[in-house]
C-alpha cells in the first residue's frame, strides 16, 4: 500500500528535495507551497500541490484533496528567518514574534488540521524540521557562538523543539513526534562554507521516516542520523 506525506515549505530547496525524493520511492505526497509560489516539477502523479500559508488554517484545503486518507508522514519544513542584529537594540520584536509564527506556530496549525489523518495511519510520525541552533543547552554552552545572534530564528527552533516534546507527550503511543536539524545545507538558508546538498539531506530523511524507532520525541541530525541525539 502507497503511503502519504504531506510536506509544507515544497517550494524551494530543501523541501522541494524532500517532496522529490518520497514521489520518487513510492510515496503520494502532498506539497504544499504559498499562494503564488513557483511550482513544482512533477506535479501531478504521485505529487498534489496545495497552496496554502502556515499562518493561517490549512485544514481545508488539506483534507480536500486528501478526501479522508490516512497521512503516514508530516514534514513541517516551512521556515523563515531576518537578517542576524549584532546588538539587542536593532532587533524588531514584530520580526521575531512573525518568525515565531511561521516557525513554531504554523507546525501546530498543521498537525491540528492533520491529525484525524494521522490518527487514522498505522504508524504516524510528525517530523518538525528544526536546527542544532534551536538546542538550549548548546547555546547556553556557547556552542554556536561563532554564529552570530540571530534572536528571532534560534528562538522560534527552540520553541518548535518545545512543540514537539508536548505533542509526543499528548500523542504518545500514537504518533511519534521528533525534531529533525537537516544539517548544514547548501540551499536557502544553509550557513556560509554548508556542503550538504538538499538531496542528500532528503534521502536522509526519507531513510528516518521509515525506521523502527519507537523513541518519541527525539531531536535527531541528519548529518550523523546513526548517531546520538542532540541535546534539547
Amino acid at each position: 500500500m502507497r503511503r502519504t506525506a504531506v510536506v509544507t515549505g515544497a517550494a524551494g530547496g530543501f523541501g522541494r528535495a524532500v517532496v522529490a525524493d518520497l514521489a520518487a520511492h513510492g510515496w503520494d505526497v502532498v506539497a504544499v507551497v504559498r499562494p503564488g509560489g513557483s511550482a513544482l516539477p512533477g506535479s501531478g502523479g504521485p505529487v498534489t500541490v496545495v497552496e496554502g500559508d502556515v499562518r493561517g488554517d490549512l485544514a481545508d484545503p488539506l483534507q480536500g484533496v486528501l478526501r479522508g486518507r490516512p497521512v503516514d508522514l508530516v514534514v513541517n519544513n516551512a521556515a523563515t528567518g531576518t537578517p542576524a542584529r549584532p546588538v539587542l537594540t536593532e532587533i524588531d520584536p514584530d520580526d521575531l514574534l512573525r518568525v515565531v509564527d511561521v516557525n513554531a506556530v504554523g507546525p501546530l496549525r498543521v498537525v491540528q488540521a492533520l491529525l484525524p489523518s494521522l490518527l487514522a495511519a498505522p504508524d504516524p510520525l510528525v517530523l518538525n524540521v528544526s536546527s542544532r541552533l534551536g538546542s538550549v543547552a548548546d547555546q547556553a554552552a556557547g556552542r554556536y557562538r561563532h554564529l552570530g545572534p540571530s534572536y528571532a530564528y534560534r528562538v522560534s527552533k527552540a520553541a518548535l523543539n518545545m512543540l514537539t516534546t508536548c505533542l509526543a507527550r499528548e500523542l504518545e503511543g500514537r504518533v511519534r513526534v521528533w525534531s529533525v536539524h537537516p544539517g548544514v545545507l547548501a540551499a536557502g538558508m544553509g550557513q556560509v562554507g554548508a556542503t550538504t546538498p538538499p538531496e542528500e539531506a532528503a534521502a536522509r530523511l526519507r531513510r528516518l521516516a521509515t525506521s523502527s524507532d519507537r523513541t518519541s520525541p527525539r531531536f535527531v541530525t541528519l548529518d550523523e542520523p546513526d548517531g546520538p541525539d542532540l541535546a534539547w
